[in-house]
């Protein structure tokens, strides 16, 4: 496997023609399934290259991070469609809506309030995935699984843009069943969208539904220290 730093290009074609791989075995079209670039603590050296080679959507964890690197790539590279995939705090809601195309973790019946206003001040409309703690654990973000009903009917009452679910399995085990989990929850919720996979896992989210996979390493090597 090509080293991502080393030739970023070759690593893009890699991950699309796995992901395209993946999808024919599930009976699906590559074309269904969103590569969300994952950028986190990468710099613009590291991002450049990546959408020279025709790389269009990018996700980054920290609103703060986000806003000090995107404007300028932005500018010098045209449209950029740049998700929100990390936890994002209630008092960062306006700044969040202003910047990204889409956020990935819509998490509590607080940031339902603080998106629906940011999107109100704004006049505009940011496509949200609610993340779903898929795995019950006590240290992750994400709305549990019990409370989902709830969060998505307020979401709805408010007017937000909900597509789609979101989860991050458990490490270290089989992903699998999160991911088939995830995608009866947002079956049964009537949403398209699945949020799910990542460098490790991606095949096996994109054959289980995935419409967006969030990939990092497998596109940029190590992150940096």
């Amino acid at each position: 496997m090509t080293d991502p730093a080393a030739n970023p290009a070759i690593a893009l074609a890699e991950v699309q023609a796995r992901i395209a791989h993946a999808a024919r075995i599930a009976g699906r079209k590559a074309e269904e399934i969103t590569l969300i670039a994952v950028s986190k603590t990468h710099g613009a050296e590291a991002i450049a290259p990546l959408i020279h080679a025709g790389q269009r959507v990018f996700g980054e964890n920290r609103v703060q991070e986000a806003a000090a690197k995107w404007p300028a790539l932005r500018e010098a590279h045209g449209a950029i469609e740049l998700h929100l995939v990390g936890q994002l705090q209630s008092n960062k809601a306006d700044e969040a809506v202003q910047l990204f195309d889409c956020i990935h973790s819509l998490d509590r019946h607080s940031l339902v309030a603080a998106l629906a206003k940011a999107m109100d001040k704004a006049g505009r409309q940011v496509p949200c995935f609610v993340q779903v703690n898929i795995g019950a654990e006590e240290q992750k973000g994400g709305c549990a699984i019990a409370d989902l009903p709830a969060l998505l009917a307020e979401a709805r009452s408010a007017q937000l843009p909900v597509v789609g679910l979101m989860c991050v399995p458990p490490a270290e085990i089989e992903a699998a069943p999160f991911f088939a989990l995830l995608d009866k929850l947002a079956a049964d919720h009537g949403l398209a969208g699945r949020s799910m996979g990542m460098s490790d896992d991606f095949e096996t989210a994109v054959m289980l539904g995935a419409t967006h996979v969030r990939v990092g390493s497998a596109l940029f090597g190590a992150r940096p220290a």
